[in-house]
């Protein structure tokens, strides 16, 4: 784990960022992930429709097609849809307790709605975000000795920052957290393979579907992982009796239910099944067809989009085709850091499958591919094995060149977007490049005292 002087400056870092969270609702998404929290919470219900109409007549999604698909659209059963996951709102439900009884202390309106509310939520996003950071950072020292440069590195170069803090009523950021925990225990699950390990394994992976149905898929490579650590021999004996790999996955299974209930429970109370809306599944294509696109896409692939990913699958692919002699180890139980490496690179294929699946794969409107935001201890484990790859010399040096450019090329596009200097739909790169590394440094001072002192300004720019 990180050290206590390591962790305290962190926190304290992150504090002094709280005022940059953007404490607003602003997307069709986000309202749907708020609705579950505010609807069970004051209405004991999963009827969204005052929810909606709320968002509506207040003018944050005054538009037909918001209109259209939740005040006039419904499901199954007669109640308006959500295509959101309850995941979110269950752990921003702490922060919303926080939002309550601030709102009871400064007589701000007790309706769930009020700015107390929305502002604990965002904070809540931001809180995971760090979260996940501090985790994947603890994940990668684990494997490789050393990850803390490597996991602020891929939070400030990929989407994660915009969702903890410019955007974070999505759930984007509570994904990051789950995958995180649920890799950090599979790491430590790994060591011995018990029961208890498999249930405790299970469960988080069940909770990954509640945040996001999709990440459930990340589970296939900690399977694979006990199946070869079964099949190969792998097996010991504690207090002299061997484990039984069926009681461990019986086990697994067993926790993956009871990690998924609530998401099932969901469904049951809001489309009168345990499935999504029928119209929900219509989107899923399982063939993949943008399975190769919503990688390699110039105007929407995650690598346009974060290059600083490219860089990070580089290092787990040096991991999984050199072995472990490619890097320093550290002294840890776990010495299989190929195995590591391949099971990451698994799951990350699992991740472009399932994003591959969705017809609305381009992610259009939003900021970069967010759905790959699932993937953050993995890509931070990928870059902690290139910085140990790359110890010295000029390959080091090229490489934080790399790194560098690629955090810069983040932030520029994060500045774009927020400014509607770019087509929102989709990447332009020549013209993207021209003003993230040309105009861009020399606004860079104005625009952020503009984000933290007269933000509502930015808010109102007009597209160019």
């Amino acid at each position: 784990m990180l050290n206590r002087r390591q962790l305290i400056g962190l926190c304290l870092a992150f504090v002094i960022t709280l005022p940059a969270v953007t404490s607003r609702l602003y997307a069709s998404d986000e309202i749907e992930y708020f609705a579950w929290l505010r609807s069970i919470a004051f209405d004991h219900d999963v009827d969204f429709r005052n929810e909606y109409q709320y968002f509506y007549d207040t003018g944050v999604a005054h538009t037909p097609g918001f209109h259209e698909t939740f005040l006039e659209r419904t499901n199954e059963i007669g109640r308006p849809v959500n295509y959101a996951t309850p995941g979110p709102g269950l752990l921003w439900a702490p922060f919303y307790l926080a939002g309550h009884l601030i709102a009871m202390v400064t007589g701000a309106p007790r309706d769930g709605f009020s700015h107390p509310y929305i502002a604990a939520i965002a904070f809540g996003s931001a809180c995971y975000a760090f979260l996940a950071t501090l985790i994947s950072a603890a994940i990668a020292r684990r494997v490789f000795g050393r990850g803390l440069a490597a996991s602020l590195a891929i939070a400030i170069g990929s989407p994660l920052v915009f969702y903890a803090y410019v955007a974070p009523g999505f759930g984007h950021a509570c994904s990051a957290f789950a995958v995180s925990v649920f890799v950090w225990v599979w790491l430590r699950v790994r060591e011995r393979w018990t029961t208890s390990g498999g249930l405790a394994l299970g469960v988080c992976a069940g909770f990954m579907g509640v945040v996001r149905e999709q990440d459930v898929f990340l589970a296939i490579g900690p399977a694979l992982d006990f199946l070869l650590y079964w099949t190969r021999g792998g097996h010991a004996r504690v207090a002299g009796h061997r484990r039984s790999p069926l009681a461990v996955g019986l086990a697994g299974t067993v926790g993956f239910l009871i990690g998924l209930a609530p998401l099932l429970l969901a469904y049951r109370a809001l489309n009168g099944g345990f499935f999504p809306t029928e119209t929900a599944a219509r989107k899923m294509s399982w063939s993949a067809p943008h399975f190769w696109g919503v990688l390699f896409s110039a105007d929407y692939g995650l690598f346009a989009w974060t290059p600083l990913a490219i860089v990070a699958i580089a290092g787990l692919a040096i991991v999984a085709i050199a072995g472990r002699n490619a890097v320093v180890r550290s002294e840890t139980a776990d010495r299989d850091a190929r195995r590591i490496a391949i099971v990451a690179l698994i799951m990350i294929v699992a991740q472009a499958y399932s994003s591959g699946s969705v017809e609305s794969w381009t992610v259009a409107g939003s900021f970069g591919q967010r759905r790959f935001l699932a993937i953050t201890p993995l890509l931070v484990l990928g870059l902690a094995a290139l910085f140990t790859y790359v110890r010295s010399g000029w390959p080091r040096r090229i490489a934080l060149a790399i790194v560098a450019l690629a955090i810069w090329w983040n932030l520029g596009l994060m500045a774009q977007f927020g400014l509607h200097r770019m087509d929102r739909q989709r990447l332009t790169l020549m013209e993207n490049a021209r003003v993230t590394f040309i105009d861009l440094p020399l606004e860079a001072p104005g625009l952020v005292w503009r984000y933290l002192t007269d933000r509502e300004s930015l808010y109102k720019l007009p597209r160019q």
